[in-house]
């Protein structure tokens, strides 16, 4: 599976999903604000638990590193019949 989201934007994505969580709790964020925060707060956890990120793969960006861009097993083979 494709990877696309490291460690630290995980954590950055969870964190920031819990503050969103937060203020919506405390009443701080309401009515539609409240709902597309919301919204968004679930997608940060969501793209953290699953290691990738559809915007990020539409934008090329990847915070995962060179080794998680390729799926297990997927090594380069030579383009030519030498090697």
């Amino acid at each position: 599976m494709i990877r696309n989201v490291g460690s630290v934007d995980k954590v950055v994505r969870v964190l920031l999903a819990l503050v969103i969580a937060g203020l919506i709790l405390a009443d701080i964020l309401t009515g539609t604000l409240a709902w597309v925060l919301g919204g968004i707060a679930l997608l940060l956890v969501a793209t953290s638990l699953v290691s990738l990120c559809p915007l990020y793969l539409a934008l090329g960006i990847s915070s995962a590193g060179k080794n998680a861009r390729e799926p297990k097993g997927a090594e380069r083979l030579p383009l030519n019949n030498e090697g």
